[in-house]
């Protein structure tokens, strides 16, 4: 790719968004508000890109790919000649507008002005803009560089073309993208996230199992399987004549369960409690390092994944 990105806002996502696209060989700038948010940029790339290059994700230098990515003091540096400005600011209605209004009066009109937003739709920031029509949600799994997943989710007047040019962008950055035919809060990932949390957090509060071993049905049972396929293809599999066989089978029984399970309120008492019980097993001081070892358990599996594609 030769293309040039736009980074908005230097935080764990936009970094994380600065090395799919350098990575992938475009050139990058990456632009803050805060200064120092900037500062440390290049170190934490660094560790990042070395870690890819140890579990062989990255056949360059780890230099050659930091190398493409540039920390500019202005927007207006960053966004020029971008095809494409994925922006990662504040998650808030008045943050988007203003950076989106800001933007859409700075960047050439044909330039892709993408959200890395979890749960806002791009017809809440866009409205009433002038290029609102090249305006969407690009929203990334944290993070972006290891989990390939995009939603693109556009607004009701955003353009095929701006959709379509998007998914090919994001698609030859390497990631894997999935379009949404019509906004919905929270998209699809966060809802079925959503979903599995609020049972999870039901059956904690219920006194059905304690909070590791909830852990462990996901990451020692339903995980192993969706970390290479979907719920869907997971049932078609599961019985012998398929979906319709298996539905005839546990379907009923399903829909009982499903009766049963309730929004849950997520309390302050219940949160406490969960996270007391996580504290026993991972102080505070100790989550930074660990999300370090959770991203190169990633770099890992998807090495192993990209060697059993070969």
């Amino acid at each position: 790719m030769n293309e040039h990105i736009a980074i908005v806002g230097a935080g764990l996502i936009g970094r994380a968004w600065a090395i799919v696209f350098a990575r992938a060989g475009c050139t990058v700038a990456i632009y803050d508000a805060a200064p120092e948010a900037l500062a440390g940029c290049d170190r934490l790339l660094h560790e990042n890109i070395s870690d890819l290059a140890l579990h062989g994700l990255i056949l360059e230098a780890p230099d050659l790919v930091l190398g493409r990515i540039r920390p500019v003091a202005t927007l207006a540096a960053a966004l020029q000649g971008a095809a494409l400005v994925q922006e990662n600011v504040r998650e808030t209605i008045e943050a988007k507008r203003a950076i989106f209004a800001e933007m859409d009066a700075l960047t050439a009109p044909d330039t892709i002005l993408a959200s890395s937003t979890s749960w806002l739709m791009a017809s809440e920031f866009s409205e009433g803009l002038r290029g609102r029509h090249r305006m969407l949600v690009g929203h990334p799994v944290n993070p972006p560089y290891l989990v390939p997943l995009v939603e693109i989710a556009p607004a009701p007047w955003t353009s095929a073309a701006a959709v379509e040019r998007a998914r090919d962008i994001y698609t030859r950055a390497g990631q894997s993208p999935v379009l949404l035919k019509k906004e919905i809060t929270g998209f699809l990932l966060n809802r079925i996230q959503g979903a599995v949390l609020n049972e999870a957090l039901n059956l904690y509060a219920d006194g059905y199992a304690s909070v590791e071993d909830l852990d462990k049905v996901l990451k020692d049972g339903l995980g192993l399987r969706w970390s290479f396929m979907g719920p869907f293809e997971t049932i078609d599999l599961n019985a012998p004549e398929g979906v319709v066989d298996y539905a005839k089978r546990y379907g009923p029984t399903y829909r009982d369960v499903a009766r049963t399970q309730l929004p849950n309120a997520w309390t302050s008492e219940l949160l406490t409690k969960i996270e007391a019980e996580r504290r026993t097993v991972l102080t505070s001081d100790q989550l930074a390092e660990r999300a370090r070892w959770r991203d190169n358990r990633l770099m890992a599996l998807v090495a192993h994944q990209r060697k059993q594609a070969r």
